[in-house]
């Protein structure tokens, strides 16, 4: 007996008696249906070839079951509408691809990439209709008539800096076009966009219910988003703080090249930008009546409003807002004839042409010139038209050619033409008398010039030095470049510092003292004890707005004493090595400069005032008295050395602008001279000594008490350096970002970490395209029974690609529609009577509530009938009402309006992407 149970075990182990039990519970239809064809076959064997029939139906069901899974579907079936394909890399900017200015190559790696033309100016060849162009230029003078004319006005008329911003808002908007036209917009909103949307429906949903009231549905999904919540949402400071952080960051793209090394400019852009357009505009895009309206929008299934004027003429892009109002004649701005006249001044221009790399296109202007004279004498010999031919094949090697290392980008019938002379034979190169090739040739090199080069040549270093020295000989500038250049050109910036001196004050300094003629002033007075503040933003000349300084990533070496310099009196020789900036694609700069031996005292002096004593970062014993000679710097030069290297590694250090500016060459050179520190005023010492002598009296209590007394208040503001500070903002400062809707936003602490809420779903399945997301939809939003998912899911294998090429071609057409010309102005309209309340009157709260009652309705009837016959009258209405009260939740359509925002930045500027940030939708790829 025992055999046999035995045995009957391993017979039902090797049957798997039990897997096939789990086999027919899960699929009982299929099971019932095999037993049954089995004893059909059996009893019924001589009907076997009628049964044969049923046995190739079930084993053709089989096998597509077990060959299609969820990855296989059918090819789009509506052969009129291809999707598009994705981009993978964004392409370049310039419409025809001829980004360098000179070359005309893609990706031109000989020429600097000030030179290319999408990055110098985009508005080249971009056109916009008339009226288009006048709303975005009303538009734009509204910012300056709001937030930069009320306080301009009071200090100069002069146009000439808002000319500057128009210029710079140009700038801006034009790249925002060229690069919203080389993004795949429909596939952007069905993808990336849509699936960052199912997120957030999602978390709702999981949130109403928890809640039983609508009134608790906002916090309720806040909780529900932890850490996931975007740091804008934390507070209205930090959302201020984050599109700060966010312009500064676009700022090295959306500005013209080096325009962000005026510090000033691109702060004054930052905050107008940001405080006065970028918040109220989001402020308006999340407020509850707004997305009500734009719901309205949506579901409206009248046709298009048509046009009812043609469309109007093409204009260059902003051509006439960027016109200059000034009637002055600035003296940066040149002319190409002016710079040719004057000897002095056309080196210079050769030197700067040299530097960026495009010294070949005046050659060529030259040439051409020189060519022309000859070409057009009456009477030409046959040696001379040899030596014409030559110098025409000289040309076409040297300028044509695509391997030619000094080539210029013509048009191609240019070359044609050019290539037929230099290569047909010599007797031919009188054609060029009549024809019209070279002509254009230089016509195009010459707007080269005047257009690109010589503008860039008013703004460039070379230029500054001709103003700021008069005319001394190059040869001289060339003897004086090293020396000037290690001092920061302190001399020709003083000039300039004179004559706006008194302008610009500023309140809490970082680390600035006196001028040496004030310290005399006050020299014989009791010295006051004052408090000061070291300002870490940072503001440097060589700085890329939105890239912090690390200064902790610096090399620092003092390799010698240098005696020759800073009028005989021996200096140390700082070499600086920079290496924070390479993630933004700039290479590592190296400087030098020269300190003396009494300016690291004033550096440790002050680093000591504002950040306390550092134990291991300690100079050696100061010499008051005494030889500061070669011999003795050099003893020092180690010391020295490594007291810089230990200041480095300090990371309350590493984004200090008092040490930045110790070894930057275009700090103030006065700010750390030894004149500076009173300590070492030896007549002032010496003055001292006989009042420590005398017996005090009380003598000196008075001035004592005064200086005390003086030190308790606030420090008075002194004439320095004009820097920039950033204020914090402060209780009162608060108040004013706060509003009625928003309130604090979600007045989270700092530092506040809530912990991840788990994701207890039954299966977690990927979801992509618009098909998936209609199945999410009806899932977790209108809880549609079992066997209507099941039939989308076998529908999904069929109908998936073709629904999602349907989505995107209806998409495009309604972006089309939304693109044309009436439609543009009357968007634009609507945004600046958003930012700038231009409308008449305000919506009352009955109005709004008219508004949000007619949107409820209107998308309660959106839906189809058959959708309400197969998910249910109920179902529909919660689904419905579940999306509704997620539009009514201000912060909830802040918290979707900025993933979106970061959504559409990081597609803009796929840089960003490339340095490795984390992308705003990366938790919303999974779905129950």
């Amino acid at each position: 007996m025992e055999r046999i149970r035995v045995y009957l075990e391993n017979l039902k182990q090797g049957l798997q008696i039990d897997v096939l039990r789990e086999v027919g519970r899960q699929y009982p239809v299929f099971c019932f249906l095999l037993v049954f064809m089995l004893s059909s076959t059996i009893l019924l064997n001589r009907y076997l070839h009628i049964l044969m029939v049923f046995w190739s139906f079930l084993a053709g069901v089989i096998t597509f079951y077990c060959s299609l899974g969820t990855e296989s579907l059918l090819p789009n079936i509506l052969f009129t509408m291809k999707p598009k394909n994705k981009q993978q890399e964004q392409q370049e900017l310039f419409p025809l691809g001829h980004s360098c200015a000179v070359c005309g190559k893609v990706k031109c790696k000989r020429h600097r990439p000030t030179l290319l033309l999408e990055n110098y100016q985009p508005w080249l060849d971009l056109k916009v209709y008339s009226k288009v162009d006048a709303s975005m230029s009303e538009l734009l003078e509204l910012v300056l008539e709001n937030f930069v004319y009320p306080w301009y006005r009071d200090i100069t008329d002069d146009e000439a800096c808002v000319d500057e911003l128009r210029i710079t808002f140009r700038f801006f908007a034009s790249v925002l076009v060229r690069r919203a036209q080389k993004v795949d917009v429909p596939s952007l909103i069905s993808g990336k966009m849509m699936k960052a949307a199912m997120k957030h429906v999602e978390i709702i949903a999981k949130a109403k219910q928890k809640v039983k009231n609508t009134e608790g549905l906002q916090q309720a999904a806040l909780d529900e988003y932890g850490p996931d919540l975007h740091v804008a949402l934390r507070s209205r400071r930090d959302e201020l703080l984050y599109l700060r952080k966010v312009t500064e960051m676009l700022f090295s793209y959306l500005m013209p090249p080096k325009a962000t090394d005026c510090r000033s400019l691109a702060l004054l852009m930052r905050e107008v930008m940001v405080g006065s357009v970028f918040l109220p505009t989001l402020d308006f895009m999340a407020d509850p009546d707004t997305v009500n309206h734009m719901v309205l929008i949506f579901v409206d299934d009248s046709p298009p409003e048509l046009a009812m004027d043609p469309p109007s003429a093409l204009v260059p892009f902003l051509q006439k807002y960027a016109d200059p109002r000034t009637k002055k004649t600035s003296v940066l701005k040149l002319e190409l004839k002016e710079i040719r006249e004057q000897q002095d001044l056309l080196f210079r221009f050769m030197n700067f042409l040299k530097q960026e790399g495009a010294v070949q296109v005046l050659q060529f202007c030259l040439t051409v010139e020189e060519f022309n004279d000859k070409i057009l004498c009456p009477e030409l010999s046959d040696s001379e038209l040899q030596r014409l031919h030559g110098e025409v094949q000289h040309l076409y090697e040297t300028y044509c050619l695509e391997e030619s290392i000094d080539k210029i980008s013509f048009d191609p019938f240019i070359i044609e033409e050019i290539r037929n002379i230099a290569q047909g034979p010599y007797e031919g190169v009188v054609k060029l008398q009549t024809m019209h090739c070279l002509f254009e040739a230089y016509e195009h090199v010459l707007s080269l010039l005047e257009s690109v080069f010589t503008p860039m040549f008013c703004h460039s270093d070379e230029y500054f030095r001709h103003l700021l020295r008069g005319v001394e000989s190059p040869k001289m500038d060339s003897r004086m470049n090293r020396n000037i250049s290690k001092r920061g050109e302190s001399f020709g910036i003083s000039r300039i510092g004179s004559k706006i001196k008194g302008v610009f004050k500023s309140t809490t300094m970082e680390g600035t003292m006196l001028p040496y003629a004030m310290v005399n002033a006050e020299d014989e007075a009791i010295e006051e004890a004052t408090v000061v503040v070291e300002d870490n933003t940072p503001v440097e000349a060589c700085s890329t707005p939105g890239v912090l300084r690390n200064l902790s990533a610096w090399s620092i070496t003092i390799p010698y004493v240098d005696e020759l310099n800073r009028e005989r009196v021996p200096v140390f020789c700082i070499e600086v090595e920079r290496n924070d900036r390479k993630e933004v694609g700039q290479e590592t700069e190296n400087w030098s400069i020269f300190r003396r031996y009494m300016e690291f005292y004033v550096l440790e002096n002050k680093l000591t005032e504002f950040h306390g004593s550092f134990a291991d970062a300690q100079l050696p014993s100061k010499r008051i008295i005494g030889p500061k000679n070669y011999e003795f710097l050099s003893s020092k030069r180690e010391e020295f050395e490594a007291y810089l290297q230990r200041l480095m590694q300090h990371p309350e250090l590493s984004n200090s602008q008092l040490l930045a500016d110790f070894l930057s060459p275009h700090s103030m050179e006065s700010q750390f001279m030894d004149k500076m520190l009173p300590d070492v005023n030896l007549g002032k010492i010496f003055r001292s000594v006989p009042g420590k002598i005398i017996k005090e009296k009380g003598q000196n209590l008075e001035p004592f008490i005064q200086s005390f007394f003086n030190s308790c208040e606030s420090p008075k503001a002194k004439p320095s350096r004009p820097e920039m500070t950033m204020l914090s903002p402060t209780a009162e400062k608060n108040k004013k970002l706060f509003t009625d809707l928003y309130k604090n936003n979600a007045n989270l602490s700092e530092g506040l970490e809530k912990k991840h809420n788990r994701n207890c779903f039954m299966e977690v399945i990927s979801v992509e395209g618009m098909y998936d997301y209609m199945m999410f939809m009806g899932r977790v939003v209108f809880h549609m029974p079992d066997w209507l998912h099941h039939i989308l899911s076998g529908g999904r294998i069929l109908f998936k690609n073709t629904l999602e090429a349907y989505m995107d071609n209806y998409i495009q057409h309604k972006l089309d529609v939304i693109l044309q010309e009436h439609h543009v102005v009357s968007l634009v309209t609507m945004l600046r009577d958003a930012v700038f309340c231009e409308t008449s009157e305000e919506l009352t709260t009955g109005d709004k509530q008219r508004r949000a009652k007619k949107a409820f309705e209107e998308m309660m009837n959106y839906l189809p009938d058959f959708v309400e016959k197969c998910i249910g009258q109920e179902a529909k209405y919660e689904g419905i009402r579940l999306l509704f009260d997620g539009f009514q939740q201000p912060l909830l359509n802040k918290q979707m309006t900025y993933i979106l925002m970061d959504i559409a930045v990081e597609e803009l500027f796929p840089e960003l992407g490339k340095q490795g940030q984390r992308e705003p939708s990366a938790d919303s790829s999974q779905w129950m």
